[in-house]
């Protein structure tokens, strides 16, 4: 794994990559949707538009998350990249409202299409470049445990899925003449990211509401704490997990036997410490030493 510095830079290049192509194909669908007059590939460039809005507000948060912690927030400020997946969320809810009106007005309203051949083109590239974007931000994300990248990975390939579907409806008003097809279509694109921008925004207020770690992360904490008891004479309770963006937190009670003095507690939750942080890849451990048969503290862990 690259050091923290340049784990960021990293992230960071990853969401200037993410500009560059949102700029790239918003300029290849505003073009469709000029030369053919259609509000499917219309729709389609907003779309793309909240894509751009959105990798900029993620790389706002990728660096705001870097500070370091001061008086006012104790933990650092991991925690602005749920801010950016819910600034993306919201600006894809806007979106397709925009869209949905927008279908109904040329339903009542239409108009014809030309030039579909070349909208089509046009689409199809920027398919391309979205899909391998996005497909690299995903990985990136999970890599990393970054939920800006996620999040903005994730748009992306909501993009791609709405392009293919704007395509295959122009095709369609190609091949057969039926031009209610584009409304149509529209419509169809602005209801499915509706409801991707709800799904963002209920990932990032999961994020906010402090969830425990995934499932796999937990069991590997248990797993180490068990192995770590079974062999030094302590006993672990009261395990609790969150992540604030890509920082994850344990709190834990170690009870220890009532012989032990000070500095041995200390040194084994030294140890207990790095080796959580080993196993999840540079977790933070907060640890409350008891002695052991003292009734177990079950306080709010501090994130």
């Amino acid at each position: 794994m690259p050091a923290p510095h340049d784990e960021q830079k990293l992230l960071e290049k990853f969401m200037w990559l993410s500009i560059a192509a949102s700029i790239l194909v918003i300029a290849l669908k505003l073009a469709a949707a000029w030369i053919t007059g259609s509000v499917g590939f219309l729709s389609d460039a907003i779309e793309s538009v909240i894509n751009l809005v959105a990798a900029a507000v993620g790389l706002w948060a990728l660096k705001l998350a870097t500070k370091p912690a001061d008086d006012n927030h104790n933990f650092g400020h991991a925690r602005a990249e749920y801010f950016s997946a819910q600034v993306e969320g919201s600006l894809i809810l806007v979106a397709s409202l925009v869209i949905i009106w927008t279908s109904i007005d040329r339903i009542i309203n239409p108009q014809p299409l030309e030039q579909l051949g070349v909208g089509l083109l046009f689409s199809i590239v920027a398919t391309v470049i979205n899909a391998a974007v996005g497909i690299a931000l995903i990985r990136a994300g999970k890599k990393y445990r970054s939920t800006t990248l996620d999040a903005d990975g994730r748009d992306l390939i909501t993009d791609v899925w709405t392009t293919v579907g704007v395509v295959v409806g122009m095709a369609l008003v190609w091949i057969t003449g039926w031009e209610v097809l584009d409304p149509v279509v529209a419509l169809v694109v602005g209801t499915n990211i509706l409801f991707t921008g709800y799904s963002l925004l209920k990932g990032a207020i999961r994020g906010l509401l402090s969830e425990t770690l995934p499932d796999d992360e937990v069991a590997t904490a248990h797993n180490f704490l068990d192995a770590y008891a079974a062999d030094n004479g302590v006993t672990f309770t009261s395990v609790r997990t969150t992540a604030a963006g890509r920082q994850r937190f344990v709190n834990l009670v170690m009870q220890v036997p009532g012989g032990w003095n000070v500095d041995e507690s200390h040194d084994h939750a030294d140890e207990v410490e790095t080796g959580i942080a080993k196993e999840l890849s540079g977790a933070e451990t907060i640890i409350h030493v008891e002695p052991l048969g003292h009734p177990t503290t079950t306080g709010p862990m501090c994130v």
